[in-house]
């Protein structure tokens, strides 16, 4: 069976992915920080296996990893700070989103690509944003990662392709996540997602499902989902 290794599983984009990568018949390994939500995910699909792991615990993941055999890898965890000007982000915020969005997202990277380049196949899937490919105001450190993260995954192909590695990028616009729960009230929520025109997380799941049914041949380098009915000029948002 192929296995599938997906980050940040635990709501939004990860989840939907874990649902539809078990529902197509992948042994997947879905992977948080929250046991519970963990619990409730394997309790809805009792195929997928729980992996409760901080991503940017180094030491633990590596533990994690070195037993496993990883077909995909879909590094997708990621947080969002407090929007807001730079001059007044703190220190704290940056480190955090530098080292979840960014650096984490390379040293599994780095545990998982050299068993796949010893069996010449795998596929590598970034859960980057429309935030690292256009300019936004109060997400500079965010969009900062999201950009290093299309630039690691076109250098990253251009090392694996030979070896039968696939590399993707995922570039959503506005998906109706999570993401902004800690940030935004209620309201402030509400009025993003309004009118129901927002790409929802089982939308790119079915891609992702998608993508990787392709022939070995074949490579999605980049995907963008964006809502048919967008709120800025971008259509990203």
């Amino acid at each position: 069976m192929t296995t599938a290794f997906i980050t940040g599983a635990t709501s939004g984009i990860g989840r939907a992915m874990a649902l539809a990568l078990s529902e197509a018949g992948y042994d997947v390994y879905a992977v948080g920080r929250s046991k519970s939500a963990l619990e409730e995910l394997r309790a809805t699909r009792p195929g997928i296996t729980p992996i409760a792991v901080d991503v940017t615990d180094r030491e633990a993941l590596e533990a994690v990893v070195s037993d496993l055999h990883i077909d995909v890898l879909i590094n997708n965890a990621g947080v969002m700070p407090p929007l807001g000007n730079f001059a007044d982000m703190k220190i704290s915020d940056i480190d955090a989103t530098l080292e979840v969005n960014l650096s984490a997202a390379i040293m599994l990277t780095r545990l998982v690509v050299p068993q796949m380049r010893d069996r010449g196949a795998g596929h590598i899937v970034f859960t980057g944003s429309s935030a690292g490919h256009a300019a936004f105001p109060n997400v500079a450190v965010y969009s900062a990662t999201k950009a290093a993260i299309s630039g690691f995954a076109a250098a990253l192909r251009a090392d694996l392709s030979s070896h039968g590695i696939r590399v993707t990028e995922i570039v959503p616009g506005r998906v109706e996540t999570q993401l902004y729960k800690d940030i935004l009230d209620a309201k402030s929520r509400a009025a993003m997602y309004a009118g129901n025109f927002a790409v929802q997380p089982e939308d790119v799941a079915r891609m992702v499902v998608a993508l990787l049914g392709l022939p070995a041949w074949a490579d999605v380098t980049r995907f963008d989902i964006m809502p048919t009915r967008p709120t800025t000029p971008s259509g990203s948002k």
